[in-house]
């Protein structure tokens, strides 16, 4: 089957959170959230470089939208129940839909990290690509020095396959830097 025709829901809901992908008029939210987020996102994420606009978040949204629709990216955002609030960003990237294979990432907005929102969100993304999109692979690769990262794959039992040694460098300090793939399989059993 062709990716654009699968169809599977939007939205994903978990006790505390509502997972979704991204929706024309969540830029400004999400700016807000990342904004106060900058100083812990910078060391691991690229594009937490720059103080994020309203207008550039919302065409972000946008695209992210688009290639959602598109099944070729599967951004979500992580959105308090109880107020709508955006406190973060994951999803399923890098898909490879002939496996169906697909990476999550995520961040956290800072005044809501260390409450068990990422490792309620990533369960829950991890289940629905398996038992919603068939995966038979989700991994999760974070920078090697970037315990809290790795301390959610580790939490939700995926297993670490492996370090890959001297793989890119770091956008701030420009030194070589390790990267480790944490994954789990379908269960065939």
């Amino acid at each position: 089957m062709k990716a654009i025709l699968r169809e599977f829901p939007q939205q994903i809901e978990t006790d505390r959170l509502l997972i979704r992908c991204p929706l024309p008029g969540d830029g400004a939210p999400l700016a807000a959230a990342v904004k106060e987020s900058l100083p812990e996102l910078r060391p691991w994420l690229p594009w937490a470089m720059a103080e994020p606009t309203a207008e550039d978040s919302e065409a972000n949204v946008r695209r992210g939208y688009a290639n959602f629709i598109n099944r070729e990216d599967l951004w979500l955002l992580l959105l308090l129940k109880e107020n709508g609030r955006i406190i973060g960003g994951s999803g399923l990237h890098r898909i490879d839909w002939d496996v169906p294979k697909f990476e999550i990432g995520y961040w956290l907005s800072t005044p809501y990290t260390g409450q068990g929102y990422m490792t309620e969100a990533v369960s829950a993304i991890a289940d629905f690509a398996f038992d919603v999109l068939g995966a038979q692979r989700v991994e999760i690769q974070c920078d090697a020095l970037n315990e809290r990262s790795a301390a959610v794959a580790r939490r939700l039992n995926f297993t670490h396959e492996g370090t890959l040694r001297h793989n890119r460098r770091n956008h701030l300090s420009d030194e070589l830097r390790d990267t480790l793939i944490f994954a789990k399989i379908a269960d065939h059993e």
